[in-house]
C-alpha cells in the first residue's frame, strides 16, 4: 500500500494549503482510483483532503483535492508495517490532522462509509476507526475462525475485522503504529504485519467500529491457504507473545458491537468433502505432531471428530478455542519448527471451516456461529493463561 517518501506533489504546494485529512490509497487500477477520487471529492469539503496515491491523474481533473504521487509498494493482502511507518511520515510532512488508509477495491465503499471512518478520527475522540463489512457468509473465514476470536478474548475488543484493509487513524495512533513498525524494520519490513487493535488496546486508546455495508475484497496475491494462514496467524501469535503481560491481566470484555448484522443467505452449498478428507489425512499423519502441541483431552475430541458423519460434521466451539490456544503456546515455546507448526494447523482449520459451512447450510445465521466461537474463546481464556504460566502441567 503506501510506499516510501513521496515524489514531488502533483499540485504545487504554493497553490494548496495543507489538508486536514491524509488519505492513502493502495495501488489499484486507474478506473478504481478515479472512482474513489470522485467519491472523495464529492464527500469532503474542498481543500480538506491530501490524497496520496501511486500514479495519480492530472491535478486539474480533481481541483478540490491535493494530490501526492507516491511510489507503488509491493502488492500485499493487507496493510504491512511499512504502510504504517510511511503513513505517519507523510502525515507529519504534510501537517495532516488524521489519516484514512484505503485498501484495494476501496471504490466499492459508499461515500457514507468513507465519511464515517474519516469523521471518527477527525471530529470524535476515536484513535482507531475500523469498518464492519457485510461479507458473504463464506468469506474471510481465517478472520472469523482465528483473528476475531483471539483479538476479542485477549484484548477485550469486539472489532469484527481486526486486520481490516481500510481504517482511520488519529495522529497519536499513527505514531504508535509507526513505532511498532520499527521493530520489524531490520527483519522483514515489506511484509511484516502490525496489529492496530492490539496496539490501541495496550495503549488505552479509543477504538470505534462503523458499519460500512458491502465491500469487494481483493483476491490474495498468493491464493495458497497454507501461505496465507502461516503469515497471518504466525504474525498474530508473535504479537500475542509480545503483549502477554497485558492480556494475562484480568479484564472485562468490551461491550457487544453496536452495528447492524444483516442475515445473509448462503449462495449454494460449498463442497466440504475435500476439507474433511484433509482433516482425516491430518489425523492419520499428523497425530504425532499434534500430540506435542495438544493435551490428551483435545486429542480425544479430535478422535471423536474423525469418525463424525459428514452431514453433521462440526468442530465444537470449546475444542476449537483450546486447539488455537495450544498452537499459540507451541508457537511461543517453539515446541516444533514454527513453519511445521503452522502447517499442522491447516487440517484443523479446514475442519472448522467444514463445520461452519454445515452450520450455515442448516439455516443457522453464520454470524451467530462466529459469535458463539468468539464467546468460547473468551470462556477458555483461563485455559490459555494456565498453560502459558505452567506449560509442563499438560504434557503427556
Amino acid at each position: 500500500m503506501a510506499a516510501a517518501d513521496p515524489t514531488p506533489d502533483v499540485a504545487s504546494p504554493s497553490d494548496r494549503s495543507g489538508g486536514s485529512l491524509l488519505v492513502l490509497l493502495a495501488p489499484m487500477p486507474a478506473s478504481q482510483t478515479e472512482l474513489l477520487l470522485a467519491r472523495l471529492a464529492a464527500s469532503f469539503s474542498p481543500g480538506s483532503l491530501i490524497v496520496a496515491t501511486p500514479e495519480p491523474p492530472a491535478a486539474e481533473l480533481y481541483p478540490d483535492l491535493h494530490l501526492l504521487a507516491i511510489p507503488a509498494a509491493k502488492p500485499a493482502m493487507t496493510l504491512t508495517a511499512a504502510d504504517f511507518a510511511n503513513a505517519h511520515q507523510l502525515a507529519e510532512k504534510h501537517h495532516a490532522q488524521a489519516i484514512l488508509m484505503l485498501g484495494p477495491e476501496a471504490g466499492s465503499l459508499s461515500p457514507a462509509a468513507l465519511q464515517s471512518l474519516s469523521n471518527a478520527v477527525l471530529a470524535t475522540p476515536a484513535d482507531l476507526a475500523l469498518p464492519y463489512y457485510h461479507l458473504p457468509p463464506n468469506a474471510g473465514l481465517v478472520n472469523s475462525a482465528i483473528l476475531y476470536p483471539l483479538t476479542r478474548a485477549l484484548f477485550a475488543a469486539h472489532m469484527r475485522y481486526p486486520l481490516a484493509i481500510d481504517l482511520g487513524l488519529s495522529l497519536r495512533m499513527a505514531e504508535r503504529l509507526a513505532g511498532a513498525a520499527q521493530r520489524f524494520s531490520m527483519s522483514n519490513p515489506g511484509e511484516a504485519l502490525v496489529w492496530p487493535v492490539d496496539e490501541a488496546a495496550v495503549a488505552g486508546y479509543s477504538i470505534a467500529e462503523f458499519d460500512v455495508g458491502p465491500r469487494v475484497l481483493p483476491q490474495p496475491i498468493d491464493p495458497d491457504i497454507n501461505a496465507v494462514l502461516a503469515q497471518v496467524t504466525g504474525s498474530l501469535f508473535a504479537d500475542i507473545d509480545l503483549k502477554a503481560a497485558f492480556w494475562q491481566r484480568s479484564r472485562r470484555s468490551a461491550l457487544a458491537r453496536n452495528v447492524a448484522r444483516p442475515s445473509l443467505s448462503v449462495d449454494g452449498v460449498a463442497d466440504i468433502a475435500s476439507m474433511i478428507e484433509t482433516f482425516h489425512l491430518g489425523y492419520t499423519n499428523l497425530r504425532e505432531i499434534w500430540s506435542l502441541v495438544m493435551p490428551p483431552n483435545s486429542l480425544l475430541g479430535l478422535k471423536r471428530l474423525s469418525v463424525a458423519d459428514a452431514a453433521t460434521f462440526r468442530m465444537p466451539e470449546g475444542l476449537w478455542a483450546r486447539i488455537v490456544y495450544d498452537f499459540v503456546l507451541a508457537y511461543r515455546l517453539r515446541t516444533i519448527n514454527r513453519g511445521h507448526l503452522l502447517g499442522a494447523l491447516i487440517p484443523l482449520y479446514l475442519a472448522w471451516v467444514a463445520g461452519h459451512i454445515n452450520i450455515a447450510a442448516s439455516g443457522t445465521d453464520p454470524e451467530q456461529h462466529v459469535e458463539a466461537v468468539a464467546a468460547a474463546f473468551e470462556a477458555e481464556k483461563p485455559y490459555l493463561v494456565s498453560r502459558w504460566r505452567w506449560p509442563d502441567r499438560f504434557n503427556p
